[in-house]
């Protein structure tokens, strides 16, 4: 705001629009500030090889934030120049020989020097927004952009993943427009040439009484120009480096993907495992997959659950939207040719960690467990393999799920691991707790009959299923109690809500004293 009020440029600009000017200017800046951030967190191979960063592993909250501040600012900017239309407009009408009236009637016959951008009487707000070229590329690039918010929320996202994937594609007509907005503006300054020749704080106060025979040096108007665009100059660089993404992307998807084997799993839930000549992982790793079958324009993240030291690389994908749902079918209905994949990634996450810490605490909630998968069997492969540089020492896992359905697929993975750890002598690095958080009166029964049984009535595995949700109080008040001098990494797939109550209680059971138990938690972000 100081910076518009001492720049002598805007003198006069200022005397017809007041401090709308100023709001409009500073807004504009922070506009071009923002546009500048909001690609860098969704480049994701760029993310891939920076990572390390508490920044880099909440690149999408980052991303929402950076939106929300260009809505807020979007709408600043607008408001503001509605004020300084009205304000133009009023200047242009007035007849009183004051300041704004008498620049806004300079330089109107055959000149491009004017100030005032209403040259008529008749001329209306209405018809400068949408017949000039900051004033369209205005109203374009709002649009653009309150399309790209109001489809980013959750219930869309969630829900309709389609509908929030196109309109995101928008963003190319934002930065389109965001360009050309600044060209030929409304907004104008005084040149250079004119501050040198008739500067405002010498000649501002003859121009309202200004003699016919004038011959100072005063007498001459002042000339006033567009003020050269910026917002190029903030938005190439990143733009750049995002179509160089999006280059390498395509790249990489291009590779030749060969599906070895698909399995079907109960509740819905199909399984694919492939090759891909190059490709290496790590636990927790996710991949973005695209069926040119389906869509060629659509890419859906899932979390690998391979283990890095298996010849391929393995998804599981539940039907919750129409992609997966007709990708499932057509899995399932194919016959001679295999649907083709593409594939692009891996990309890493806060579940590469793990291994950091002497104890980990893994959540995961329904499809969520699959980061999870990929950690136990490659915890799995390290006791086959008698891994002496093991850093993890005791790993707690919790499996919240709707319905035993969900349950099936991953009882082979958690049977294996049981038989392993009993013959390896380690029985108790691994303990597990499976909660189902719904149920009906004949599974309860059924459970209640059975309850002396040595392994679940659910399941079929040693560890009980749970009914209901879990305690984390207890939960976490039993892991300080059992390792009172270890650093905990607890990490989490879930919703949102599971994940505000982990970190609460991470930081609740966390103490003071930097020689005792201490909680980190760690959420994976699509």
């Amino acid at each position: 705001f100081l910076f518009f009020d001492r720049d002598d440029r805007y003198f006069y600009t200022r005397a017809i629009l007041g401090s709308a000017l100023a709001w409009a200017r500073a807004s504009a800046k922070c506009l071009n500030f923002n546009s500048m951030l909001i690609l860098l967190p969704v480049c994701r191979n760029l993310l891939s090889f920076l990572r390390g960063t508490c920044l880099l592993d909440h690149n999408l909250t980052f991303h929402k934030l950076v939106a929300y501040a260009l809505a807020l600012l979007t709408a600043v900017h607008t408001i503001a120049h509605l004020f300084n239309l009205e304000r133009y407009n009023h200047s242009q009408q007035a007849a009183d020989g004051s300041l704004p009236a008498v620049l806004s009637k300079m330089h109107l016959q055959g000149s491009d020097k004017w100030l005032n951008p209403i040259h008529s009487n008749h001329t209306t707000v209405e018809y400068v927004a949408f017949t000039t070229i900051p004033g369209l590329t205005g109203v374009i690039i709002t649009l653009a952009l309150i399309l790209m918010v109001t489809s980013s929320t959750e219930f869309i996202r969630r829900n309709y993943f389609e509908i929030f994937w196109y309109t995101h594609h928008l963003f190319i007509i934002y930065f389109a427009g965001l360009v050309i907005h600044g060209i030929a503006g409304l907004v104008r300054g005084q040149t250079e040439k004119s501050l040198e020749d008739v500067h405002p704080h010498r000649c501002a106060r003859y121009l309202v009484r200004k003699d016919e025979d004038c011959t100072h040096h005063c007498c001459k108007d002042p000339e006033f120009g567009s003020i050269p665009a910026e917002s190029w100059k903030w938005v190439l660089a990143p733009v750049i480096l995002y179509i160089f993404e999006r280059i390498l992307r395509v790249w990489r998807a291009r590779q030749k993907v060969v599906v070895t084997k698909v399995v079907m799993h109960p509740a819905r839930v199909l399984e694919l495992q492939m090759q891909k000549k190059g490709f290496r992982m790590e636990v927790g790793q996710y991949i973005f997959v695209n069926c040119p079958a389906i869509s060629l324009l659509e890419w859906h993240p899932f979390t690998l659950t391979s283990a890095p030291e298996e010849d391929f690389f393995s998804i599981h994908i539940r039907a919750a939207g129409d992609w997966t749902e007709r990708l499932i079918d057509t899995f399932q209905q194919q016959k001679l040719e295999m649907p083709r994949i593409e594939v692009d990634g891996p990309f890493g996450t806060a579940s590469e960690d793990v291994f950091q810490y002497e104890v980990a605490m893994l959540v995961g909630a329904g499809i969520g467990v699959t980061p999870f998968a990929s950690i136990l069997k490659s915890i799995w492969y390290k006791f086959q393999q008698a891994d002496q540089t093991l850093k993890t020492k005791k790993i707690y896992f919790y499996w919240l799920c709707r319905d035993t359905g969900a349950f099936a697929w991953f009882n082979d993975l958690l049977a294996s691991l049981e038989q392993k750890m009993a013959e390896s002598g380690k029985a108790d690095f691994l303990t597990y707790r499976l909660f189902l958080t719904g149920w009906d009166t004949s599974i309860a029964n059924n459970v209640a009959l059975r309850f002396d049984t040595a392994t679940d009535t659910v399941t079929g595995l040693r560890h009980k299923t749970i009914f209901g949700r879990p305690m984390w109080n207890s939960e976490f008040t039993a892991v300080a109690a059992a390792h009172p001098r270890s650093v905990v990494g607890v990490f989490l797939c879930g919703p949102g809500a599971l994940a505000k109550s982990l970190q609460k209680s991470c930081h609740q059971h966390s103490s003071l004293d930097p020689r005792k138990v201490k909680f980190y938690f760690n959420k994976e972000n699509f």
